[in-house]
């Protein structure tokens, strides 16, 4: 029977970090990077691992890579801290690798969203999948804010689903948006995209129709409107970012010109 690592990021999860741990249970092996809580994350760590490591976040790719390099069994997965594995799936997973035989190098998992009193089935939130266990020498986190493992090989997907609990409230939410926001304009401005006024305009709206009326998030009814009015918040934000960052780099360059 292969042996699986799974490998969790966490930053002031005290709220959901308990049910995340006890779901993984059935690992192996179990590493945890934490970018220096200072709520009860630790000491509620503490009780599942002694694998426990601290770095300064840097960004997502770095630092999920980072984690994975800390494993030391050849099947790997992640898990993030607001996440829960259920027993299915921890069966599922066992089963696949014993049958693999070589034929996968990876596996696609789907998640489902508990957002706002409920479990969303609709619109842009659902299905969401990526690819969540791989073999470690044919995988590697690439990206940006948006960071994905990306694996040289086949890659199945699995039936079963794992849980995502989400925000705690739509404070929270608001800030997140607010935080990730910043890192996608970075992220643009870093690759050389330049502002487009289109983009900030058409950009949401076209995320309004496939996910809210294509993707039938219309029948999740309050949480799947809210969800789709902050994912069209987010994008619009994002690019008005871009274009204040942009301002602000041509503004400097004018500036040491007249130096």
């Amino acid at each position: 029977m292969e042996k699986i690592s799974v490998y969790v990021l966490t930053y002031n999860n005290e709220r959901t970090i308990e049910r995340c741990l006890s779901s993984l249970q059935w690992a192996d092996e179990l590493v945890i990077v934490d970018s220096y809580s200072t709520d009860g994350t630790l000491e509620i760590c503490r009780r599942y691992t002694e694998r426990i490591y601290q770095r300064k976040w840097t960004n997502h790719q770095e630092q999920y890579q980072y984690a994975a390099d800390l494993t030391t069994n050849r099947w790997i997965m992640f898990v993030d801290a607001d996440e829960e594995v259920p027993p299915e799936l921890a069966q599922e997973i066992r089963q696949e690798l014993g049958d693999n035989n070589g034929q996968w190098d990876g596996y696609i998992v789907h998640r489902r969203t508990y957002y706002l009193g409920r479990w969303i089935k609709y619109g842009g939130w659902y299905p969401d999948y990526e690819i969540r266990l791989y073999d470690r020498t044919k995988g590697r986190w690439e990206g940006g804010l948006h960071a994905k493992v990306k694996v040289d090989g086949r890659v199945k997907t699995l039936q079963n689903c794992y849980l995502h609990y989400t925000y705690k409230d739509i404070s929270d939410q608001i800030q997140t948006i607010d935080r990730y926001s910043q890192i996608a304009a970075e992220d643009m401005l870093r690759e050389g995209r330049r502002f487009s006024l289109a983009n900030m305009l058409f950009n949401p709206l076209f995320r309004f129709v496939k996910e809210y009326i294509l993707k039938r998030g219309f029948l999740d009814g309050i949480p799947g409107l809210i969800i789709i009015v902050s994912t069209m918040f987010y994008v619009f934000i994002k690019y008005a970012k871009l274009w204040e960052l942009q301002r602000e780099l041509k503004d400097g360059n004018e500036v040491r010109r007249d130096l």
